[in-house]
């Protein structure tokens, strides 16, 4: 234990994601070794993420206005909706440059045990957005893209429920099964068993 503000810090860093004690430790000190401007940079940038960060009142994606960038371009496929758990999931399929569509951040996923139903998720939002023609079209297809993960799979499931009975709507999951160059005696069993029952015909 240190005195005063450096355990303050150390505290207060060991909450973030990730951030175990060393770790935090190490970046508290670190950031008492560094130049007073380095300081005032990071400072300044909490401080905008604290005031100036905001969700966008269409995808639900974090944004510095009211639309974000996705939502504002009009060159975005508006029929394709890829529904994520998280605004870090938009960049993640982002960076793969093979999606053109708009997205629809749900701000988690369901875990009952955690206190986590459908009513602290943004699926009502969804429902409204694909019903009432939100972007202005009709959605063809929605592309659930939430974590291979039990509490993934149980929000997909979910939805796939909802989602099923609005007319000429395609939902589709993403495809997900054993990583090029693994070993299928390492893979698991929900991993496996999504690679047998997404299963290609070779040609």
């Amino acid at each position: 234990m240190y005195e005063g503000p450096v355990q303050d810090l150390i505290d207060e860093l060991g909450k973030l994601p990730g951030v175990g004690p060393k770790s935090a430790q190490r970046i508290a000190f670190h950031l008492l070794g560094v130049e007073a401007p380095d300081i005032d940079r990071l400072q300044r940038a909490l401080q905008k993420v604290r005031d100036g960060v905001q969700f966008c009142i269409v995808c639900g994606t974090v944004s510095d206005k009211e639309m974000c960038r996705i939502c504002s371009d009009s060159r975005r496929d508006r029929t394709k909706i890829c529904v994520v758990e998280e605004p870090k999931d938009v960049q993640a399929v982002e960076r793969t440059r093979e999606f053109k569509g708009r997205y629809h951040v749900l701000g988690g996923a369901l875990d009952p045990l955690s206190g986590i139903g459908p009513d602290q998720l943004r699926i009502r939002e969804l429902l409204t957005r694909i019903g009432n023609q939100v972007d202005g079209v009709d959605v063809s297809e929605v592309i659930i893209a939430t974590d291979p993960n039990t509490e993934g799979e149980a929000t997909a499931t979910y939805l796939l429920r909802m989602l099923r009975d609005f007319p000429g709507l395609s939902v589709t999951r993403l495809a997900s099964g054993l990583p090029m160059g693994g070993d299928l005696e390492f893979a698991d069993e929900l991993t496996l068993g999504r690679a047998l029952s997404g299963r290609n015909v070779m040609r």
